[in-house]
């Protein structure tokens, strides 16, 4: 039997909350449930991590309020469609909407513009159910550079130090995806609990500032984190990407972390592009990659089943592959693998 078909798939990355607050607010509902959900269950994915991203048009002043609308766009998908969908706070309530049938929905912050250094507000968006915190995307926050600032060698700041120790103590994961090369390591250097990537590859193969060194791998590991690995093309190869560049990445970090410590973090970015970004802005490049190149067939949550059907001619055993599916990230979120 295909794995794919009762394992646990789960992906650590999806920006579709983008898209849902871009419609009218009573439309927010059927629009997940009629475009999104289809996918999501096409693609069997029993659990999906959505990722709080605030554009640079709200930043910095709305950056808090955009934030708001997405949570309560989450919550009520969830309150709205709770026959097929759940947001889960804890482990015990992502293994209750497994355990009926329904995909768990977990919230996480990307990048803390909203924060500043008021991380109070760590804890008040940890109250609405966010599970999981970024502290940078691609520049600086108060927090830390991102991976675009790596020539300043920057660790984190004073903020950013305490922010780890908060987290840790709200039992809220710390996520090193984006953070510059030098933070990266500072977290490593602190952590006490588990630390994951949501949505990083690895720099062995392909050495974009965006991908974890090895050092980094094993230091995510050693927290009893997990590397959730990247589907972003221009993060994966130079050349045109293939469902087998992906599973590089997979294998390496399998190698490199442990078949424990390795995940699916899509970052799909097809839909979005298509929606947000203009003709007049395209080809559209992020960090000197084409943003516009997707693997085929995996430009959506519905090609899912490509990545188990490559990992399992590749010859990875099965347990491995159910591991890599869904069942560690599971795990680090606290929930029954």
């Amino acid at each position: 039997m295909n794995p794919h078909r009762d394992a646990v798939v789960g992906d650590a990355h999806n920006d579709l909350l983008m898209l849902v607050v871009r419609r009218p607010r009573a439309a927010w509902v059927p629009y997940f449930r009629d475009h999104w959900y289809p996918q999501l269950r096409e693609g069997g994915i029993g659990l999906q991590v959505l990722p709080v991203f605030i554009d640079d048009e709200f930043r910095p002043e709305g950056a808090l309020r955009e934030t708001l609308r997405m949570v309560e766009a989450a919550h009520r998908i969830a309150e709205g469609n709770a026959d097929v969908v759940a947001l889960c706070r804890t482990g015990p309530e992502i293994d209750a909407a497994l355990a009926s049938g329904r995909i768990a929905l977990v919230l996480a912050l990307e990048g803390c513009p909203q924060i500043d250094d008021d991380l109070e507000l760590l804890q008040t968006l940890s109250r609405l159910g966010v599970r999981a915190v970024s502290f940078t995307h691609f520049g600086r926050t108060m927090l830390a550079d991102g991976s675009a600032e790596d020539s300043t060698g920057s660790r984190l700041t004073r903020s950013g130090v305490e922010a780890v120790g908060l987290l840790e103590d709200l039992d809220v994961l710390v996520d090193v995806s984006h953070l510059g090369r030098s933070g990266v390591d500072h977290v490593l250097e602190l952590a006490t609990r588990p630390v994951i990537a949501t949505h990083s590859s690895a720099h062995a193969l392909h050495g974009h500032h965006r991908n974890l060194t090895d050092d980094q791998l094993r230091g995510v590991a050693a927290t009893g984190g997990v590397v959730c690995v990247n589907f972003f093309g221009g993060f994966l190869t130079d050349e045109k990407p293939t469902v087998e560049h992906l599973v590089d990445h997979i294998a390496h970090v399998a190698a490199v972390a442990g078949a424990d410590h390795v995940g699916l973090g899509s970052d799909f970015t097809a839909e979005v592009i298509d929606e947000k970004v203009p003709a007049c802005d395209r080809p559209l490049t992020v960090e000197g990659v084409d943003a516009e190149v997707a693997i085929p067939g995996l430009e959506g949550p519905a090609g899912m089943p490509m990545v188990t059907d490559a990992l399992l001619r590749r010859g990875l055993p099965e347990p491995l592959v159910r591991k890599v599916l869904g069942a560690n990230l599971v795990r680090v979120l606290g929930g029954t693998p």
